[in-house]
């Protein structure tokens, strides 16, 4: 009788325990969780309630108070905050999903040959690719038209370069654009060989071709759009920073949210040209859960690798070669006034030197007096030593560590030793600004995070190389690089509050690994994959 009360006792007490414990929607336990906080702590569980963190704690706090139909056990696992892409072309990338990829290639031959291997499938009346790089190429020259004139007489095609900067046409195309040798090209290149076009058009002459393109279908740009939402759960990105959007696509991507067709959450820059800023400046800002509508993307140079990035002096492997502005200084100024005026963020490409000396001295004079502005400077990828200080200012450095380990097998060759020195300079921007944002630039470079993450730390590709490091003056550590992928970046996104953190309060944004990203070694992060993904305290990958 005795051993019945005790066990009908002990029943009581568990169950009393039970009601008394909150309820939550998940609990995941046995983790070690960076919470990527004020202090870097750790910690070993989390309850999750309605999309956001409830509670974090150890194993024991969490198990004693809260109570969940799915109880999760991480085995052990590693939980980081979902990563954030500053800066990428989200859109984009799913449009080339669509299209032909020419990324990896080793020369025109084998362009052309992905070329008509994707014309033999889709029969298409108009031809579009991306990716190639002549850099990558063993005869490091842009090709000419000639090359897909052979093959393409009839039917306009158009491949664009690895940077969005250049491209190459077919005669058929520049016919339908009207260009020829008399086109005149301001803020950009049309390129001649005895005074006749060669196919090759850099920075703003492209637009003449984008105008002929037949813009895809409704139903295109949908598939565009889920498409690239699967890859970036798959890699454990939860927020994108998509580059440069147009106000039809914005307002499709906030549709398709609302209708749950796609969930990843997206900071929208609208395109910065005049009629976008006079839409976005009466319409104000604009913000879900799920969408963030309050910044314009405006350019101010080209890319170094098409020799389009402005440079102060010419370029060291060609004369008389600066690049160009892709609007005027007293241009690039207005727009920055507008905007200046309103509440709206402005985040601007700049390359090159000049570019960025321009920038940053329009982002001085027009900030001056106005605080917590966070503009950024999208790549600022070569600075005079002179500019640094600019970005004591309150100015936010958005930069992609994979661009150094692209680009350093030629840089060197397009800049010199003395501007090179001070190029792709990610710990010296980190010390004058406080915060890096760091993204991919994709779909110019891989969408998978774990390569930024490994150059940012081993400044070296994937392939391990160079042994010593690309300048290594300028790595960051792992802890630094993790911030930068997430509450640094969200922080430049006016959106610290809400994610970036695994924090009581915040989305219950975050991505589970294997292995743990502070202390595996250098040469395994750029395996390790995601084992899971949750977006708002739901599961996506």
């Amino acid at each position: 009788m005795k051993q019945i009360i005790l066990l009908l006792s002990i029943y009581l007490l568990i169950s009393c325990n039970q009601k008394n414990k909150i309820a939550a929607d998940t609990i995941i336990t046995d983790a070690t969780i960076y919470t990527v906080d004020e202090k870097f702590g750790t910690a070993s569980a989390m309850a999750i309630s309605d999309g956001k963190i409830l509670a974090i704690g150890t194993n024991e706090e969490i198990k004693n108070t809260y109570d969940s139909k799915n109880m999760i056990e991480a085995k052990g696992k590693f939980i980081y905050p979902g990563l954030i892409d500053a800066h990428c072309h989200f859109y984009g990338y799913g449009l080339n999903l669509q299209e032909v990829d020419l990324r990896g290639t080793i020369s025109m031959k084998e362009v052309i040959e992905r070329v008509k291997a994707f014309q033999k499938e889709k029969n298409l009346d108009f031809i579009v690719g991306n990716g190639w790089d002549q850099n990558d190429w063993e005869v490091k020259k842009y090709p000419s038209k000639e090359d897909l004139d052979a093959e393409f007489p009839n039917i306009p095609v158009v491949l664009n370069r690895i940077d969005g900067h250049a491209m190459i046409v077919n005669s058929k195309a520049l016919a339908l654009a009207g260009i020829t040798s008399k086109t005149i090209a301001i803020g950009g290149q049309i390129e001649l060989v005895n005074g006749q076009p060669t196919g090759i058009l850099i920075d703003n002459p492209m637009r003449m071709i984008s105008a002929i393109i037949p813009q895809p279908s409704r139903k295109t740009q949908i598939a565009a759009l889920v498409d690239a939402e699967k890859t970036m759960f798959d890699y454990g990105l939860t927020t994108v920073n998509d580059a440069g959007l147009s106000p039809d696509i914005i307002q499709l991507i906030d549709s398709l949210q609302k209708a749950k067709v796609l969930n990843i959450n997206v900071y929208a820059m609208i395109s910065a040209n005049q009629k976008n800023i006079d839409l976005y400046l009466k319409k104000g800002l604009y913000k879900t859960d799920a969408l963030n509508v309050r910044s314009f993307k405006l350019f101010g140079d080209g890319a170094l690798g098409s020799r389009g990035a402005c440079m102060h002096k010419e370029y060291s492997d060609m004369a008389k070669q600066h690049g160009a502005l892709r609007s005027t200084p007293q241009e690039l100024k207005s727009i920055a006034k507008q905007i200046a005026a309103s509440d709206f963020q402005l985040n601007s490409h700049a390359i090159g030197d000049s570019a960025n000396t321009v920038l940053l001295k329009i982002y001085k004079e027009v900030l001056t007096g106005k605080k917590d502005r966070r503009w950024k400077i999208e790549h600022a990828q070569v600075i005079r030593e002179q500019d640094f200080d600019y970005f004591k200012l309150g100015i936010i450095p958005s930069v992609q560590p994979t661009h150094a380990t692209s680009d350093m097998y030629w840089a060197g060759d397009r800049l010199g030793k003395e501007r090179l020195k001070n190029s792709y300079a990610y710990k010296k921007l980190l010390k004058k600004a406080g915060i890096v944002a760091l993204g991919t630039d994709f779909p110019i470079e891989e969408v998978n995070p774990m390569l930024t993450f490994h150059s940012a730390v081993a400044r070296k590709d994937s392939k391990n190389y160079p042994k010593g490091g690309f300048q290594m003056e300028n790595a960051l550590s792992r802890e630094e690089t993790l911030k930068g992928m997430t509450i640094w970046a969200a922080f430049s996104n006016f959106e610290e509050k809400e994610k970036g953190s695994l924090e009581v309060g915040k989305w219950a944004d975050f991505v589970i690994f294997d292995q743990d990203l502070m202390k595996v070694k250098e040469e395994e992060i750029v395996k390790i994959v995601p084992s899971a993904t949750y977006l708002k305290g739901k599961k996506v990958k």
